[in-house]
């Protein structure tokens, strides 16, 4: 008989850390459910709803009602007859059905199918079907969140209300001049695509785009070397970068020597989600534009901008988009095979899938901002389960001084 075992019945040796390259073995890749996840009841959901978001455009927020789903919550966004915004639940409070299908009134919002009225608070104002309008309906409140609207934007808090923070003010969207004016955009990518106006959002997480505004080393390989000079050339330069905590966020500052000088470019990101990029266009001084990536869920986010910009002149955002496009194609013009050989942000990060694999992750050096995010971000969550308060929620940062911008030397 022969002793000598066929390759199938040879025994599978496991070498450490699979040292010889080969993927069999390796187990499924974990994300980081610590700051990914939204959803109501959740560590970062819980962070998230310590702070104000937007989640519409004032000026096309009205007496339609809008469905809206911010942080895993279906909700109704609308303005009342007496001009005021409301954000409820979506479901209404006496047998569930949607508002989406209810009559805006001077007063608030009537449901279809049995007429309760509510306020833009949520207080049930008339229950036409019951004795006397509704004797007891004191007693039923529709689920609500306080709104406030600046700059264009219909904010949102859906946090615990004697936490309710201040709704800051930013120094670059604020004093305009006479030829001045702020231009909002309601997008999941303000550079490239991937959505259009009748569906804004991204399908990945929040996290993933907000991330890549502290990576200053993808606009030289992406955005330069590997899909053409998308931006401006200088950008196209490697630079020596140096990440700083900076008030409330993380900020790095981008040192570029080029033919002309020396551009200094810095960017900053703000708790919980906001990111504040200097113009792509060069434009020297401060930069002028604040944006907010709002999860819609722990699997979807949109994006928010207001940008502070000379009247009667071109959207920014479509001067943007053109700039990252191939051949002068829109991003939406784009053959697959296009987006293959000329990937943009939009495809870089929805490709890591809606929320990434971060235990398969292997940062590097050129990762320090990212680590710092990461960090930041989970301060904030333990500081919440230990009962204190987070950065960037008490009253000393009601005025925020942008540091973000392009400086040449």
């Amino acid at each position: 008989m022969n002793d000598t075992a066929s390759p199938r019945q040879q025994p599978i040796v496991f070498l450490g850390k699979r040292q010889q390259g080969g993927g069999y073995g390796k187990q499924p890749g974990r994300s980081d459910d610590f700051l990914t996840l939204v959803e109501p009841g959740t560590p970062c959901g819980e962070l998230m709803r310590r702070y104000w978001h937007p989640v519409g455009i004032s000026a096309k927020v009205t007496s339609d009602p809008a469905k809206v789903r911010i942080l895993g919550e279906d909700l109704i966004l609308f303005r009342d007859g007496k001009g005021r915004a409301g954000l409820l639940h979506e479901h209404c409070a006496h047998r569930g059905s949607s508002l989406y299908y209810g009559k805006v009134e001077d007063d608030g919002i009537r449901c279809c199918y049995h007429g309760w009225l509510f306020a833009v608070d949520g207080a049930c104002v008339e229950q036409p079907c019951e004795p006397g309008g509704g004797q007891h309906r004191d007693k039923c409140r529709q689920p609500w969140y306080p709104v406030e609207e600046r700059y264009g934007l219909v904010f949102a808090y859906m946090g615990p209300l004697d936490a309710m923070p201040p709704l800051p003010h930013y120094d670059v969207l604020e004093e305009l001049g006479p030829d001045e004016e702020l231009q909002q955009e309601d997008k999941s990518f303000y550079i490239g695509g991937g959505t259009t106006a009748e569906n804004p959002v991204a399908p990945y997480s929040w996290l993933q785009n907000f991330e890549n505004v502290m990576d200053p080393f993808h606009v030289v390989i992406l955005h330069s070397r590997f899909s053409g000079v998308q931006f401006r050339q200088q950008m196209a330069v490697m630079p020596n970068v140096e990440w700083e905590l900076c008030d409330h966020g993380v900020m790095y500052r981008s040192v570029r020597k080029t033919e002309s000088g020396v551009l200094t470019r810095i960017t900053q990101t703000l708790l919980p989600n906001v990111r504040i990029v200097p113009s792509i266009e060069l434009t020297p001084g401060k930069g002028r534009e604040v944006a907010w990536l709002v999860p819609v869920d722990s699997h979807h986010h949109r994006s928010f901008g207001v940008a502070r910009v000379p009247k009667n002149e071109e959207p920014l955002y479509s001067r943007r988009s053109r700039m990252a496009t191939h051949e002068g194609k829109t991003w939406w013009e784009m053959s697959e095979q296009e987006h293959k050989q000329f990937p943009d942000d939009y495809e870089a990060q929805s490709s890591q899938g809606s929320i990434p694999a971060h235990s398969d992750e292997h940062l590097a050096t050129s990762d320090k901002g990212v680590v710092m995010l990461r960090r930041l971000l989970t301060r904030q969550i333990r500081a919440i389960q230990e009962g204190a308060v987070p950065e960037g929620t008490g009253p000393e940062s009601q005025r925020v001084i942008v540091r973000a911008g392009n400086y040449f030397e």
